[in-house]
């Protein structure tokens, strides 16, 4: 029996391929970079997914254009001038071969030098380029950097294929769309391999045109000198940059794109130069991928698109995914909040690509197919985190990816894909009973990206692990509870209809519990008379986190706690008891603590503390309240905890129908059953009350069940 899945087949592997597609059901099998698919492969009936990367398959057209070559900008390490005169090589600290100096005419206008102690321009009579480097007329003791323009010189995904799947084959450069000849060449091309491989019925866009960023170093000790998977800044060219000029009326420099050193990363609150910039990136490449689609369609096949390499302009939930015309979107998936990304997007076909990829080692480096890996295990832990958000959305299809010759002495990964594999249908086969039951209360999730980054916010969850916002999503991903996502200015002129709780969470000064947004009296007056008329405003880490205003958390008003981040060292403090609410808290879990918190008026209830210092609270607020949590770290008792709280602030109880009883088991409610999942690697039982009834589950070790009302 044939299921929605995507087997990665490999020419020289035809038994292997033939017999795993048979034994696992799979209605479709793909290649994979650096693989081929077979005569005997693409004829033995199944469906043909073939893999293109638009920007890196055109070296020889490339070495003929140089300049079609893309570009980023990068920035030197800050140097200390000891004299009057400093000179910086532009290339060292850089990983050898990934970049090239752009010190063209056109390049060498948009470079900039500056005096980083006092973060001033350096003009350009002060400082000359030569044999690459900059030397600059200085003040002593004063640090300094130069920003330039660098050419690509070596596709990131190709470069991480190398160094760790041991590829020995040609270094792959990208292509520049924007530049003279780029996209007239690379519709000819689209155009001519449709016409090649007539057996593709699925043409899977491994990447659109700009990769995310990802700036290697030449050091070992710190390889990643910067990574951010939701990163405009692999985007820039002179060309790109002048067309800019014309159609937004003002130039940008190069640091606009540096910003200090700390580069346009997603975790920053963006400016009005960054969103421009996105906008008009964004729209170029939608309109060219457009044209690509187009000729992909006209051929008779299908054009997925997997959304992973390449964020830009593709960013599903900004409301113009539709205009590329996809009809299908695939996702690589670690965690839950990636299902979750991947489910409501419009289009009529959702897969995801289970991990671990069929790689000798992961992404951390950890070897998986190759000695001391143990990709069962892993294959059935990263099962586990996905499942959860399954049973909250459907996703259709499902898949692999990778080289299918390494599953061949690692028979613990087969039969963890057939366990895998049969769970994915039985929960596929539940969501066609109806939508599970959701509870309330209703969540927005409110930060500075708002719906441009539902689910997310830059990358895996693994790369992002140290901002507690994607810990909470994490949670979410898997509780049934509807959940919305808004930006600051959704809410300044009143907060949407249809929202009992108002989640804000991070780092303060980060996009995600919003800086500098917090400036905006109209957005705290909005917030606030939500919250007096009945809402429920929850912060956690350090939500609304401003300095220079009376209070450091803006809505500190609401939350009845604040932050003292060194000011009021001589102010004393509220004393308080812990009110502690019998099974509120799964036993044994514990919030991060936060030293510096305490109470704004005395009135807030505080249900957890440690040190003097409240880790939970809830502060009545007119009909509404504040609620607050010191932090979040994502396990099955963080999850119950965050799902007991919410249920607690909106209704007063936090026993409800519909919920597991056990942190370490989660259960969803469908029109016609229950499901019960045990997130645990021991047996465990769990207990779930829906419409006066009580059902019961034993499970196994990462076990479901299923029963019938």
């Amino acid at each position: 029996m044939k299921r929605k899945f995507t087997l990665p087949g490999e020419a020289g592997y035809e038994k292997l391929t033939l017999e795993l597609a048979k034994r696992w059901g799979a209605d479709a099998i793909r290649d994979s970079d650096g693989t081929a698919l077979s005569e005997e492969i693409l004829s033995a009936g199944y469906e043909v997914y073939s893999t293109i990367c638009p920007i890196r398959e055109h070296n020889p057209w490339i070495r003929e254009n140089m300049h079609a070559r893309q570009q980023t900008f990068l920035i030197t390490a800050p140097v200390t001038a000891v004299g009057k005169s400093l000179t910086v090589r532009l290339m060292e600290g850089f990983f050898d071969g990934q970049f090239s100096v752009n010190d063209s005419p056109g390049g060498l206008r948009y470079w900039q030098v500056y005096d980083r102690t006092e973060d001033v321009l350096i003009p350009e009579t002060d400082w000359f380029y030569a044999d690459g480097a900059v030397t600059v007329t200085t003040l002593p003791f004063r640090q300094y950097t130069v920003s330039f323009l660098a050419w690509r010189d070596w596709e990131e995904i190709s470069m991480y294929n190398h160094t760790t799947n041991n590829w020995d084959k040609e270094h792959l450069m990208q292509l520049n769309p924007c530049a003279a000849g780029a996209m007239p060449y690379l519709k000819n091309w689209f155009g001519d391999w449709c016409g090649a491989h007539p057996h593709t019925t699925v043409v899977r866009f491994t990447s659109l045109f700009y990769n995310f960023a990802w700036i290697w170093g030449s050091s070992p000790r710190n390889r990643h000198l910067f990574t951010d998977w939701a990163s405009y800044d692999f985007t820039v060219c002179p060309e790109a940059l002048d067309d800019f000029y014309v159609s937004y009326g003002y130039r940008l420099t190069a640091e606009d794109f540096v910003r200090q050193g700390k580069y346009n990363a997603t975790h920053r609150v963006p400016d009005r130069k960054k969103r421009d910039w996105m906008d008009f990136i964004g729209g170029y490449v939608r309109r060219s991928t457009r044209e690509l689609v187009d000729i992909i369609h006209a051929a008779g096949k299908k054009a997925y698109v997997f959304y992973d390499d390449s964020w830009v302009g593709m960013e599903p939930y900004s409301g113009h995914f539709h205009e590329m015309a996809f009809d299908g979107i695939i996702k690589c998936v670690f965690s839950g909040y990636e299902a979750r990304l991947c489910a409501d997007v419009p289009c009529d076909a959702h897969e995801i690509r289970f991990h671990p990829y069929l790689f000798p080692v992961g992404l951390g480096g950890a070897p998986t197919f190759s000695p001391g890996g143990r990709p069962g295990e892993d294959a059935l832990n990263y099962w586990v985190s996905v499942r959860r958000a399954l049973l909250r959305k459907k996703i259709g299809r499902c898949g692999l990816g990778g080289y299918l010759h390494l599953v061949e002495g690692y028979p613990d990964f087969v039969d963890a894909m057939d366990r895998i594999l049969t769970e994915f249908d039985a929960i596929s086969k539940l969501h066609d009973s109806g939508a599970p039951a959701v509870l309330t209360p209703r969540i927005g999730i409110l930060h500075t990206w708002g719906a441009l980054r539902s689910w997310t916010l830059s990358g895996h969850f693994h790369e992002t692990d140290g901002h507690m916002l994607i810990h909470v999503l994490e949670a979410l991903s898997g509780l049934p509870f509807e959940v919305r996502f808004l930006s600051f200015d959704d809410i300044r002129n009143g907060v949407p209809e249809g929202l009992d709780i108002i989640i804000n969470a991070g780092e303060a000064g980060s996009a995600w519990s919003g800086g500098t947004c917090w400036k905006d009296a109209q957005v705290i007056d909005a917030l606030t008379q939500w919250a007096y008329t009945g809402g429920i405003f929850m912060g956690i880490g350090e939500p609304s986190a401003l300095p220079g205003y009376a209070t450091y958390l803006r809505m500190a008003h609401v939350l009845g706690i604040d932050i003292d981040n060194g000011e009021k060292a001589c102010h004393g403090r509220w004393a308080f008891n812990t009110e502690e609410i019998s099974g509120l808290l799964p036993g044994g879990y514990a919030l991060p603590e936060r030293p510096a918190v305490y109470l704004t008026d005395g009135t807030a209830r505080v249900l957890a503390a440690a040190n003097n210092a409240p880790t939970i609270s809830i502060h009545a607020f007119g009909a509404g309240a504040g609620v607050y949590m010191s932090g979040f770290i994502f396990e099955p008792g963080a999850a119950q905890a965050l799902q007991n709280l919410l249920l607690l602030a909106a209704t007063g109880s936090y026993r409800a129908e519909g919920v597991s009883d056990n942190p370490h088991v989660e259960c969803a409610v469908f029109p016609d059953k229950i499901v019960f999942i045990n997130n645990s690697a021991s047996p465990q039982k769990a207990a779930c009350q829906w419409k006066g009834c009580g059902y019961e589950a034993h499970l196994a070790p990462y076990a479901s069940e299923i029963k019938n009302f």
